[in-house]
């Protein structure tokens, strides 16, 4: 059962792909709260997780070998419509996982905890999730971990689309004083090559009186 569309879509895609982050390389930061994620929930797999139109791609991940899976059949496509932390205790007997594949054949998910990576201005671009092949729950001071360090994977998100934008307006600016400099050489140029013009029309209407 796939989840129906979050309202405010458009923008939220707007949004995630402004971040620039779909199909990057892993980074430390990242993993290092994937890891915490799971020690703190003791659970086998963890992932950071961003839900674009047609998939969830992993940012990071513990636990498993898959590098994304189809949006239809994520959890995380319907834990990034709540406002808090999404739990599913036993995935088999909840029917909108029940025939999901990832529950029925591998990773055989059955637990899933799922926390929702809002932006400053409030769109969930995916979650840190903690995932584990038997049914239980979260106590509540792991729940409470988990948005916590959610905070923390957006508050990397932030600082690294900040750290881009920044290198952006540097080059930018640096481009913008080389055309300055090649438009002051230009004219400096100009400027020389009409002095010389100048200069050498005195001499020919010197030349033109003497012969006369």
């Amino acid at each position: 059962m796939s989840a129906p569309e979050t309202q405010r879509e458009r923008q939220r895609l707007k949004i995630l792909w402004e971040y620039q982050v779909l199909d990057t390389v892993p980074e430390e930061v990242f993993d290092q709260l994937t890891e915490l994620a799971a020690h703190i929930c003791e659970a086998p797999i963890a992932l950071i997780s961003l839900v674009d139109e047609n998939r969830q791609w992993f940012k990071s991940k513990v636990g498993i070998s898959l590098s994304q899976t189809s949006r239809d059949v994520s959890f995380c496509a319907h834990a990034i419509r709540q406002s808090g932390l999404f739990l599913i205790s036993d995935a088999t007997k909840d029917p909108r996982f029940a025939q999901n594949p990832l529950v029925v054949s591998d990773p055989k998910i059955r637990f899933y905890a799922g926390a929702p990576l809002v932006t400053p201005d409030g769109h969930a671009l995916g979650t840190l999730c903690v995932i584990d092949t038997v049914p239980r729950k979260l106590k509540p001071d792991q729940q409470q971990a988990m948005q916590v360090l959610a905070r923390h994977v957006v508050s990397q998100l932030e600082l690294r689309r900040r750290t881009r934008e920044l290198v952006e307006v540097r080059a930018a600016r640096e481009k913008e004083a080389a055309n300055v400099r090649r438009l002051r050489a230009e004219l400096a140029q100009a400027r020389r090559e009409l002095a010389r013009l100048q200069r050498r029309k005195p001499s020919r209407r010197l030349s033109g009186s003497s012969q006369a």
